[in-house]
């Protein structure tokens, strides 16, 4: 019987949670390697990646980016890499500077949006400037939606040729003064995505408690990936921290079980998200 696979996509680290928090969240370069491991060996065939600097405060160094990518591609054959090029923590100029290493994806928000404590700015001339050189550097976009009216820079991205017309988007659900987590605004979300960009992929994230409801709901719409990992919530229940991200991932892939799915390989990933094959050995990955 055809059991229908997902991307189950792993955000290790984030710019906000730290140590304190739960002291499993991955800082270091060789942290942050060995928990994608772990997390690739338990199902996730996706690593969105920020890099800290050793105070743990968000960082945009090319240096530890490419540092990153080179252990997880040795470690995790085929794994999907995503760069972050969110804003917070980071000097706006410089958050697309690792795009030139050629990543497989990369994050885009589309439009600026009220977090907590400050405003996520993404300004016009900024977003085009970050499409262009994600387009330059054939890095595929994971447009970033907020807001519903991320969708529709999404779709002036499209029109201006500055993204193709499969970008992969991602809701995200339950960043206070943002999207709340409300299952029927999912489905007005995913309504208006069919109709503005009929060929893209999706999935949606759940921030904090919410996480494992939004992959139920995203699984139950037959979304093409799930998101979990210690960017997003740090904790198992209100009084368990979770232990590791492979942890998250092993909860995810249960889910995925319940609703008639399982983890997509790493090759199945790059072929449901559109990107190219990869062929190699542990310690030497070429792209097709």
């Amino acid at each position: 019987m055809f059991v229908r696979p997902v991307v189950i996509a792993v955000a290790i680290t984030g710019s906000v949670p730290r140590k304190k928090d739960n002291p499993a969240v991955p800082i270091t370069v060789a942290e942050q390697v060995e928990s994608t491991h772990e997390a690739y060996e338990a199902g996730a065939s996706l690593v969105h990646l920020h890099v800290r600097n050793p105070d743990e405060s968000a960082s945009s160094s090319p240096q530890l980016f490419a540092a990153a990518m080179e252990g997880i591609r040795r470690h995790c054959p085929g794994m999907i890499v995503q760069f972050s090029t969110g804003g917070r923590g980071r000097d706006q100029n410089a958050r697309g500077a690792a795009l030139h290493l050629e990543p497989d994806m990369a994050s885009l928000a589309t439009g600026t949006v009220n977090f907590p404590s400050i405003i996520y700015e993404n300004a016009p001339a900024l977003v085009d400037q970050l499409a262009a050189s994600m387009k330059e550097h054939a890095v595929l976009p994971e447009i970033e939606v907020f807001d519903l009216s991320h969708l529709y820079g999404m779709r002036r991205l499209m029109d201006a040729g500055l993204i193709n017309d499969r970008p992969h988007v991602q809701f995200v659900m339950g960043i206070r003064n943002a999207l709340p987590v409300q299952e029927h605004l999912l489905d007005l979300l995913l309504a208006e995505l069919r109709r503005v960009a009929p060929k893209a992929t999706w999935t949606a994230a759940g921030i904090g408690r919410h996480q494992n409801d939004v992959i139920q709901w995203v699984l139950q719409r037959q979304g093409d990936a799930v998101r979990t990992g210690l960017e997003d919530n740090v904790r198992i229940d209100r009084d368990t921290l979770a232990g590791s991200n492979a942890e998250l991932v092993r909860i995810a892939a249960e889910l995925c079980a319940r609703h008639g799915a399982r983890p997509a390989t790493a090759a199945e990933a790059r072929h449901l998200l559109g990107l190219p094959a990869v062929t190699h050995t542990r310690a030497d990955v070429r792209f097709a």
